[in-house]
């Protein structure tokens, strides 16, 4: 063989190891990359070539699939009460990435979880059946929160103190997911959706945190009595009124002049809402403390998964003394979701230890046997129960007699925590209402833990406090939770 076949024949073995490099290459790396693709339509095609699992609600599926007509996606997604439970679900569509428990499981709901193949599925490499999504969610009080809130702009959120069960998540205005899951008609509709300027698919029960507003009252009250800077919530306040804010010339007053604020305890200053006390509380507990009770509630919690993960509420650090005094009543830069404000309520109804909240209960295989049980949930003390206990007893004065009594519930006691939360340039904007609180039977013994925020609504802006718009939907949501 003469030198130039010889390096003609290298020269040509080259090309073909390189063909088989680049040939693996693309089978095993970018191959996968392809198949993950979000805009590569097979996998569409794949995913609706057959019904998918379901969403469980009160032992009653709210999801479904239904066939197309002339598609090479054969299923669509369906929905039952699509906007009392869009909070919930989220969507599932042909067109755009699914969203909330949607987006979560989906891999349980297209059968392309790895739990759900048999052995032939797995030697055949077929897709299994798909599986089931079982949530902990009440239909009772998911749709008194939503015909509640009506036309209002808000959330709402119901927990079951004993065993964080999420019973229910509201967010209104909502939308119907069914506009959105076939390809040919979602375009549409998403435009309608997001250029909405009442934002309908922003989740405002876990994923949109607002200042608090007194509310936020609960946390202070908590750390003052855990630090021991005051014994009880009947001892009396070092607390002037008007209160001036350190450093500045600024009086922070009160709602109502004529309430007895001056000194007050924290059983009347709940019952009044007095901002003097707890804004001088917070200054005098220091940022330091009240930030590490917020904290064990929940707040500043990046990684809150319910399993939807929740957006984070915020207490902030690095203030003056004048801003720690507002944080005292909920404003400056705290913030809070409504899920995070009835944690808040939920671990003192519940003798100061907050379980875990969930909204899903098990994931199933297609012929209902668990695949996961999510009940166990786990369990940590915030407050001592006597701080709990003491705190509940406040919290009930403030519904027979303070500013909460719109939460009354007949046959039940109650406690809850009002809030009205100014914003804006100037406080301009109108104020959001918040209600948050907590219901026992008398009779079954069931507990429920709610919180509810208004963010917009029809009435006037003099009109707006947590008592007159957010407590009644939370009356209606535990009358739902406690009935027998």
């Amino acid at each position: 063989m003469n030198k130039t076949i010889r390096r003609a024949s290298v020269f040509s073995l080259l090309l073909v190891l390189a063909l088989l490099v680049r040939a693996t290459w693309v089978q095993f790396y970018d191959g996968r990359a392809l198949a993950d693709d979000k805009d590569n339509r097979r996998n569409a095609i794949e995913t609706y070539s057959a019904p998918l699992g379901n969403i469980i609600v009160g032992g009653r599926s709210v999801t479904g699939s239904a066939p197309t007509k002339k598609s090479d996606l054969t299923y669509k997604r369906t929905y039952t009460d699509g906007a009392l439970y869009a909070a919930v679900t989220g969507y599932a569509s042909q067109a755009y990435a699914p969203t909330q428990l949607e987006g979560i499981y989906t891999d349980l709901l297209n059968g392309t979880d790895s739990r759900l193949k048999s052995v032939m599925d797995t030697l055949t490499n077929q897709r299994a059946e798909p599986g089931n999504v079982v949530t902990t969610i009440d239909p009772d009080v998911q749709k008194a929160a939503y015909e509640a809130l009506g036309d209002k702009k808000g959330g709402a959120v119901a927990l079951d103190p004993k065993t964080g069960k999420i019973l229910a998540v509201v967010s209104t205005p909502s939308y119907n997911p069914s506009s959105l899951t076939d390809a040919n008609t979602a375009g549409t509709a998403w435009q309608k959706l997001t250029s909405d300027p009442e934002k309908p698919l922003v989740n405002r029960a876990l994923r949109q945190p607002l200042p608090p507003g007194s509310t936020f009252k609960l946390v202070v009250a908590a750390a003052a009595l855990e630090d021991g800077l005051y014994s009880s919530v009947d001892e009396r306040t070092d607390s002037p009124d008007p209160y001036t804010l350190p450093g500045t010339s600024r009086d922070l007053t009160n709602e109502n002049p004529n309430a007895p604020c001056t000194n007050a305890t924290i059983r009347t200053a709940l019952e009044y809402s007095c901002n003097n006390v707890f804004a001088k509380m917070a200054v005098k507990l220091g940022q330091d403390k009240v930030k590490e009770m917020a904290e064990k509630f929940g707040f500043n919690d990046d990684k809150l998964d319910v399993p939807v993960r929740a957006y984070t509420s915020v207490y902030p650090s690095d203030m003056d003394p004048s801003q720690t005094a507002l944080t005292g009543i909920g404003q400056f830069d705290v913030t809070a979701t409504p899920l995070q404000m009835a944690m808040v309520s939920a671990a003192i109804a519940n003798g100061g230890k907050l379980v875990s909240p969930h909204m899903v209960s098990q994931i199933t295989n297609s012929g209902g046997d668990v695949l996961e049980d999510y009940d166990d949930a786990g369990t940590k003390e915030i407050v001592s129960s006597s701080t709990a206990e003491q705190l509940r007893s406040a919290m009930e004065t403030v519904v027979d007699k303070g500013t909460g009594t719109n939460a009354r519930v007949p046959g039940a006691t109650v406690g809850g925590k009002t809030g009205t939360a100014q914003h804006g340039e100037n406080n301009s904007q109108v104020p959001y209402a918040w209600f948050t609180s907590y219901g026992k039977s008398g009779s079954s013994g069931k507990e429920v833990a709610v919180a509810v925020m208004v963010e917009q609504s029809d009435a006037a802006r003099s009109e707006v406090s947590g008592n007159g718009l957010a407590a009644p939907v939370a009356r209606a949501m535990m009358q739902a939770a406690l009935k027998d």
